[in-house]
Parts: C-alpha cells; structure tokens; sequence
C-alpha cells in the first residue's frame, strides 16, 4: 500500500484523502433539517444545543454519510476487481447479476421474516448473490470461455430480477411497496450498526486484494501467461467473486440496489493511476465512497418534501457512461 502511494501519484492520492475527509465533514451540514453549521461543530465537538439535533446529526446524518462512504467504496473496489479479473471494460456487481441475486435473496427474507430480519437479511443477499457467482462461473465453464462472464451476469441479472419481480406481484401490497423502494437504493433507514459491519466487510476484501494484487496484475497478461506464473486461474478468479458478492451483498441488504458505481468510478480511476491493482482498489476506495456520499446528498436535499432513490440518480448516469464507454470502446478498437 505504501509504494502505491509513491512516485508519481502521491499528489493525487493525498489530494483525494483530503477531498474525502472535506466530503465527510462538509456533506453532514447538508439536509432537509435546519441545522446551522455552527450548531453542527457545538454538537459534534462539544454538545448538542437541543434533544432534535442530536438525533438528527448523531442518528441520522452521521450514520448517513458514514455508510455511504463505504458502501461507495465497497462497489467501487468490488468493479475494478471484477474488471481486471474479466479483463472486460464493462463489468460491475449490476450488471454481473450479482446486486440482482442479492436482491432477491433480501426479498425472499423480507417476505418470510417480517420484523425478524437484522442479522438473517445479510446473509439472504450474500446467499442469492452467491448463488449468482456460482450460475455465471459455472455457465461459463462449461461454455469454456471465460470472455462469455459478463453476457451470462446479464442474463442471470435478468432471470433473478424477473423471480424477484414474481414475489413482489404475489406478495402483501404495503411490503412490496416497502421493498420496491428498498430496491431502488436508499440510505434513509441505515444506522451505526450497519456501518461497522459493511467498514468490516470492505476492510477484509481491501486486505484480501491485497494479499492477492500480485497474482490479480499477472491476469491483466492473460490466462496463459498468469498460469505460466503459477497462477491458479479459476481458484483466484473463484476467490475474487465470491468476494465482491460478500460485500455487494453486505451493502444491498441494508442500502438497496445501487448500480453503476462499480462500473464508473475504476473507469475514472485508472485514468488517473493506470491499471495496476494497488493504486486502483485505493483510487477506487476514495473516489467510490466520495462519490455516493454526494449522490446522496443530492438525494435528500433536491426536493424539500421528497427523497430520490439514489439508485436512480446512479442508474440515470451510468446508463450514460455505459454508453460512452461502448462508443469509446467501438472507437479504439
């Protein structure tokens, strides 16, 4: 980690940890609430003025912004990795049918449990995500072409959706509504507790890469020449996957379907520190968690007495980039 940090982009590591700790600190001012900023130092740095801000900064802005950084940073991190393993341009937890496993391993949960879900709803979406990876590994093993990953994610995405979309139809009317907004992505229901354990996921795959970043730039080669290192290719890659289906999982069953951030941001990244995987699971980390932090800003304070799904709002722009990125693609190759 450290010699990622030297050379050439020390500059722009250290001005991308100084961006996310002035985002942390300037995104908790922001919100339906009128809260001072001065009201707002008192309240963290000493106490709260009155019993309202302290549960608006301390219950709900603070956990806010503190899961979105790393829910950002985990589908952030969770998209390079599937993109340097692929070795394809496009591929991110959304549209490799992992959120959409996760999805629907939630929603079987929320049905079935009720009330009773806080500890049993990660591991529904960890199951559904994992039964995911398997699907697509294993259809693309058996096609022998591991070139083949992203179209059968999509396909699988779209298979999962529709099971998730024929529960819902079935389903209570007031719980399908809960969970179509749940879908949508949303931060509005999460707590401290949910930012210690999604920080503990993203903090195991961060470490687990970095166990692994050798063996992962040996893939940027190709299959041959990674094995040719001594390089189990389809441990690694298993490996890999389940991982990023861990902590998309994590991040769905508590924020929702929030697509795109893992296709975007590495895209931004390796534009500034290139394709190595050290420098880019970092880059991605900060610039992931930035980012969805302020998409959720936006989401709560466009409209005074309504909040937007940020699903959509990351939806709406990585339909574009997805776009841009195929048009690039078709240009340069």
């Amino acid at each position: 980690m450290i010699r990622a940090l030297k050379g050439k982009n020390t500059w722009i590591f250290s001005a991308l940890i100084v961006f996310t700790i002035l985002t942390v600190i300037v995104s908790i001012t922001y919100g339906p609430a009128t809260i001072t900023r001065a009201d707002i130092f008192q309240c963290v740095m000493y106490e709260c003025a009155s019993p309202m801000h302290d549960m608006v900064i301390w219950q709900i802005r603070i956990p806010r912004v503190l899961v979105g950084l790393v829910a950002g940073m985990g589908l952030a991190c969770a998209g390079a990795i599937l993109q340097n393993v692929t070795r394809n341009p496009l591929a991110d937890p959304y549209l490799f049918g992992i959120i959409s496993g996760a999805g629907l391993g939630a929603t079987i949960a929320t049905f079935t449990l009720g009330d009773q879900q806080s500890l049993a709803l990660p591991l529904a979406a960890f199951l559904g995500a994992l039964f995911s990876v398997v699907i697509v590994f294993g259809i693309a093993t058996l096609l022998r072409n591991m070139n083949h990953l992203l179209l059968t994610g999509v396909a699988v995405s779209f298979m999962l959706g529709s099971i998730s979309h024929f529960i819902l139809y079935l389903g209570d009317p007031f719980a399908t509504n809960r969970v179509i907004f749940w879908l949508m992505g949303s931060l509005a229901r999460v707590e401290m507790f949910h930012f210690y354990l999604i920080g503990a996921m993203v903090l195991l795959t961060l470490l687990t890469i970095f166990a692994l970043h050798r063996q992962i730039d040996a893939l940027l080669l190709g299959d041959e020449s990674a094995a040719s290192l001594g390089v189990n290719i389809d441990k690694l890659r298993l490996i890999l996957l389940a991982l990023c289906a861990a902590v998309t999982a994590t991040i769905v069953a508590y924020c929702g379907g929030i697509g795109f951030v893992g296709l975007m941001i590495p895209h931004i990244v390796r534009q500034l520190v290139g394709v190595t995987t050290m420098p880019l699971i970092i880059g991605s980390a900060l610039v992931g968690g930035c980012f969805l932090v302020w998409v959720d800003v936006a989401a709560r304070s466009a409209f005074s007495n309504v909040e937007i799904p940020i699903g959509i709002i990351t939806s709406a722009i990585g339909s574009i980039f997805f776009l841009a990125i195929m048009y690039r693609t078709r240009k340069t190759g």
